[in-house]
């Protein structure tokens, strides 16, 4: 069985599980995620499987790069957080739970503690207000 079979942004990408879509285009896919450290915390992928930033190509890592820095604008414009947090990981040992490449970006508030990301599931109507109001906010 192939990497891909089993790799769970893989199958979002294909359609086989549903994800809450922010934005998509040739490269990459954005959507929520289902368990936040942050209200509008969404990840940002390439649609080809690379485990890592050691294994992604230049020109998926280029668009995934750019895609992020879209999708911080428009999390920025729509929440209006105090600060953007992005995060991406390489390996176990580093936190790295989901071995496709991937971008996390998170809204930061001061004053609210940034939780623990994959402790606790938000709600899918939420996540579908704050992935409204991001893909609102695309310029």
């Amino acid at each position: 069985m192939s990497e891909t079979a089993n790799c769970i942004f893989c199958k979002i990408v294909r359609g086989e599980i549903p994800a809450i879509k922010v934005h998509e285009d040739e490269l990459t896919l954005s959507f929520m995620d289902i368990q936040p450290a942050s209200p509008g915390h969404l990840l940002v992928i390439a649609k080809t499987h690379a485990a890592n930033l050691l294994d992604i190509t230049e020109a998926d890592l280029l668009a995934v790069t750019l895609a992020a820095q879209r999708l911080a604008r428009a999390a920025w414009k729509a929440l209006e957080p105090d600060g953007i947090r992005i995060n991406q990981f390489n390996g176990a040992a580093a936190g790295q739970s989901v071995f496709h490449y991937h971008v996390h970006v998170i809204p930061v508030w001061e004053g609210r503690k940034i939780g623990s990301h994959g402790r606790a599931p938000a709600s899918p109507e939420e996540l579908t207000a704050l992935a409204g109001k991001i893909r609102q906010a695309l310029v």
